[in-house]
């Protein structure tokens, strides 16, 4: 990864970050909220590959793990696992086949919560299974499946190096003689 890759990244997550905390809070049916920062692993998986969606995970777990009360780095390791899985997995199927992507997008979130859910209770924080869980679990896949699309658009072009987005395109050839 480049840096100017790295530094594409690390925006991307400060935006959906952005707009996690002022819109995704706000949005609430039965106690529960969107988590858009999750769907940032999912789409890397879908679009890259394993390997990118498990270090977009990280950075957006690591990012997430900020600004919630629970145990620093849980968010990072959920994140992290679920982007590989979903790179492992669906990588070169979903990039071929668009139509997949919302499903993939909604049985990934579904499990990230759940195992967010089961890897907190490791480590001590029991409340989140006796949370409704159910209710987490569908407001986080629904609008992460509505927006994976447009997610894996996104991450694609901020993985994308500047050979594969067409930049030296402009450069003319070497001459033959």
């Amino acid at each position: 990864m480049t840096l100017r890759v790295a530094i594409r990244l690390l925006v991307l997550t400060a935006v959906v970050l952005l707009v996690q905390w002022t819109i995704g809070l706000d949005v609430r049916i039965a106690g529960a909220h969107p988590d858009f920062l999750v769907l940032l692993p999912i789409a890397a998986g879908m679009a890259a590959g394993p390997s990118e969606a498990a270090i977009v995970g990280f950075v957006a777990g690591m990012a997430a793990d900020l600004l919630v009360p629970t145990p620093f780095g849980l968010s990072a390791l959920a994140w992290c696992l679920v982007g590989f899985g979903v790179g492992a997995v669906t990588g070169s199927l979903t990039r071929q086949v668009w139509w997949l992507r919302p499903g993939v997008a909604l049985a990934a979130s579904a499990v990230s919560v759940m195992l967010y859910a089961v890897l907190g209770a490791v480590l001590g924080q029991g409340q989140f299974l006796h949370l409704d869980l159910l209710a987490v679990v569908l407001m986080v896949s629904v609008p992460n499946a509505l927006l994976a699309a447009p997610a894996t658009a996104l991450v694609r072009r901020a993985l994308a190096d500047a050979e594969t987005r067409g930049r030296l395109s402009s450069v003319a050839p070497a001459r033959r003689w």
